[in-house]
């Protein structure tokens, strides 16, 4: 839809005084014809409230029209047992998988594809090969290190073998970031394959180079830290809506995985802390007594305790290996697998109960986290998972963890990696501490989303980020009172009327304003329709519908749509089509207020107003000045006649006789109405950013007294363009303000309010720079001698 150019307020009061049947019919035209008629052409048809069949695909047996997975819904399954060894030395993985595939989709497959994510880091990868140049205007440092970094690298996981069950070589393909393996026979459904991969890689540096995984090093004792993620060839998932989601990982568009057991054994440093996803199965072996004794009181510890101590810590960084230390680890019902690894990690821990369910909440960071993270990571893991269980599901799992190191926010199972450090003398900004515990709010919150609500994260990226970041909102909120959230519509603004941007339902690949398009949006967007058009309660149920049908299941964008409209009973068509299939925006624009009022059709009150209202009309310029000049009238004063004298507002005797025979035709609730003292303001409202949306207008009347009127988004569904509000009340208004509470995300609130408000805007002083020294001056106080002499 064309913009269109904004009117200015006309920020006056029309007084309408037709006759009784005149006025009804007024009514009657403006509110039934004119704001009613569709807005629609022949050339450029909008019907902002069709439903979407032609959005959605069409219900079936796997996934219903109610939103939820139909009778013969399925999905893949996949179990592994991974060995893998952590070269400290070199910054290397060796590693070897066998992988159980359980074939439950009806269809019978001749080849499987798998997902090799080291391969970004390769020489020849599209995500390097389709850059863009970098502004070259103003350069950091990082910046050309990360450039030249990034190209030295020999990223990229290197295949040594694919065998089956019996040892027998399998052949395969390798894709850039996929590789196929050709099965001797197609895999029937309901039938399962057995396989192995052996692999290894060169850890990417990920302070120099960046990810979402790799290392980091610490000049200052030599140390390192390692989180490791995306490490081991993984399934790619087959599903009944694309079949392979094969989409090559160019960087964006994260990972869609399916569920499964793994079995991990990891082999790094014998001086080395591992955590990882799952639990571990050999405590005795890794720890010691000391060690186990503390991870056993903490589980009841009422709040979070050392297992390793920052002294011991420290004195570990100096330490030299001996050998190494074989990590065993296992994790039901998992999407994926990730580890971290460091001689450096201090380590807390605390058990917590989450609704019945008993959780060990816990956190490893070098003592460079310190004192910031002791103090909030394990507590913000704790909040985080009772929040999001009471709004969604009931957190599944035994263990949940939050790990410093270079790596600034990612999330897998049970585990995830968090950036914020204090600077080195262990102060830090309000940001930094907010900062950290809203990154292991958010990350930790992906256990949710979309660990266990399993969405095409390759396809949608909102639909796990947009939904975490909204429940990470809810969070916060709940941590303390004035939590600088941003995830308030009136911080979305800016963006939602920016030009270069694309609808929320784009592929993740190809989105532009990643953070807003993907978190931001969305998030603000499931807050708008919690708090404005659904209501808290309905919106509640409804959420933790959606998240009850497709727990350890995979969702797509149409059962969340679907879900929502079932469960709340609201049909919510023209909101998703506005915000998640449209780059429109909300502003809404105040355009006018007029007033109606009845005429009582009586002579001696209509005249005497009429007079009133000329009396206090003004003069005109020339009216004053024109008032002494002599007329003609009064110097021939046979000019005059009966019109001279003559005053239509008088009120005669004709008028009252006329009066009483219109009262004579009236009944008694006819009489009635002609008393009535009623105003009828018509509120002219202009849709100027193309987003329908519920209008509130809070009233504030002439008696000081206020009313907020909260008109659904429906009020546009005949013309989204424009639309008048009536207005009833015996008040006099005195002001009228849109979108009050700032709830709507409105780009422009100037043209919210009756009247019109002025807009406060400060300037500062500033005293002209001086000007740049010239090429004497230095010269001169190097060498004072050579000043010239008078």
């Amino acid at each position: 839809m064309k913009p269109t150019t904004k009117s200015s307020l006309v920020s006056i009061f029309v007084s309408c005084r037709p006759s009784l049947v005149l006025l009804v019919s007024c009514l009657v035209v403006m509110f039934f014809v004119t704001a009613n008629a569709l807005a629609q052409s022949k050339n450029n048809p909008v019907d902002k409230f069709a439903q979407m069949e032609d959005l959605l695909p069409t219900p079936n047996a796997y996934r219903t029209a109610s939103g939820a997975p139909g009778r013969n819904y399925w999905q893949q399954r996949a179990d592994y047992d991974i060995k893998v060894e952590l070269d400290d030395t070199n910054q290397r993985l060796l590693a070897s998988e066998a992988i159980t595939y359980f074939n439950n989709s009806p269809d019978p497959l001749s080849y499987l594809w798998l997902q090799l994510d080291q391969n970004i880091w390769a020489k020849d990868s599209e995500n390097l090969s389709t850059q863009v140049a970098p502004n070259f205007e103003r350069v950091p440092f990082s910046t050309i290190d990360n450039l030249i970094a990034r190209r030295e690298f020999e990223g990229g996981q290197r295949i040594t073998a694919v065998r089956d069950a019996k040892g027998a070589a399998l052949p395969y393909t390798v894709v850039k970031t996929m590789m196929r393996i050709d099965l001797p026979r197609p895999l029937a459904p309901s039938q399962s394959t057995v396989f192995s991969v052996d692999w290894n890689y060169n850890i990417n540096d990920a302070r120099r180079i960046g990810g979402r995984t790799g290392y980091e090093f610490f000049p200052g004792d030599k140390n390192y830290i390692y989180e490791i993620a995306q490490w081991f060839p993984r399934m790619a998932a087959y599903y009944d809506v694309y079949g392979w989601q094969h989409k090559q990982f160019l960087g964006s568009g994260e990972f869609t995985l399916e569920f499964g057991n793994y079995r991990v054994s990891i082999t790094a440093p014998d001086d080395h802390i591992v955590a990882a996803t799952g639990v571990l199965q050999n405590a005795q072996v890794v720890l010691t007594a000391v060690q186990r004794q503390r991870l056993m009181k903490a589980r009841a510890a009422k709040s979070p305790m050392f297992v390793v101590t920052p002294d011991e810590a420290k004195a570990n960084e100096s330490h030299k290996p001996a050998g190494k230390k074989t990590w065993i680890f296992a994790a039901e019902n998992v999407r994926d697998f990730a580890f971290a690894s460091s001689r450096k990690f201090i380590w807390d821990a605390q058990g917590h109960n989450v609704e019945g369910h008993p959780v060990m909440a816990m956190s490893f960071y070098p003592k460079e986290g310190e004192p910031l993270w002791s103090k909030y990571s394990t507590q913000a893991i704790k909040h985080t998972l009772t929040v999001y269980s009471r709004y969604t599901v009931p957190y599944p799992y035994p263990v949940a963890q939050s790990i410093n190191g270079p790596v600034g926010g990612m999330e897998y199972p049970m585990i995830c990696f968090n950036g914020p450090r204090p600077l080195p003398d262990g102060t830090y900004s309000e940001g930094t501490k907010y900062g950290l515990i809203s990154v292991v709010i958010h990350e930790v919150g992906h256990n949710y989303f979309p660990m266990i609500l399993n969405s095409d994260e390759r396809q949608w990226t909102w639909l796990d980020e947009g939904l975490n970041s909204f429940v990470e909102y809810l969070a916060e909120q709940e941590w303390q009172e004035g939590y600088p959230s941003g995830r308030e519509p009136k911080f979305i603004t800016d963006y939602m009327k920016s030009k270069d941007q694309v609808p929320i339902m784009t592929n993740s690949e190809d989105i532009l304003q990643f953070g807003h398009n993907a978190y931001s949006k969305p998030a603000t967007a499931m807050n708008v329709l919690r708090e404005s058009v659904l209501g808290r309660q309905l919106f509640d149920f409804a959420f933790k519908q959606y998240a009850r049908r497709w727990e350890f299941k995979r969702p797509t964008p149409a059962d969340l749509f679907r879900t929502m409209e079932d469960a709340s009973g609201v049909d919510l068509d023209w909101f998703w089509r506005g915000w998640f299939y449209t780059t429109d925006h909300v502003d809404i624009s105040l355009e006018r207020v007029r007033l109606f009022t009845l005429d009582t059709m009586n002579p001696e009150i209509e005249k005497a107003r009429r007079a009133k209202e000329r009396a206090e009309q003004p003069q005109t310029l020339s009216e004053q000045r024109n008032k002494t000049l002599p007329k003609r009238v009064d110097a021939e004063p046979t000019l005059r006649d009966f019109y001279n004298t003559y005053d239509e507002l008088v009120v005669t005797a004709r008028d009252r006789e006329e009066y009483l025979k219109f009262l004579a035709t009236l009944t008694p609730r006819e009489r009635e109405l002609l008393q009535s003292r009623t105003n009828f303001y018509v509120v002219d409202l202009k849709n100027m950013g193309g987003l329908v949306m519920p209008v509130i207008l809070e009233i504030e009347y002439a008696d000081g007294s206020k009313e907020e009127l909260r008109i659904p988004a429906e009020i546009w569904r005949f013309n989204n363009t424009e639309v008048s509000k009536l207005i009833m009340t015996p008040k006099e208004i005195r002001s009228i303000a849109l979108d009050p509470h700032l709830e709507t995300a409105d780009v422009d609130i100037s043209n919210n309010y009756f009247p019109r408000r002025p807009e406060k805007m400060r300037f500062p002083l500033f005293r002209d720079p001086p000007a740049p020294p010239n090429p004497m001056q230095p010269d001169r106080r190097q060498h004072p001698e050579r000043q010239s002499v008078p």
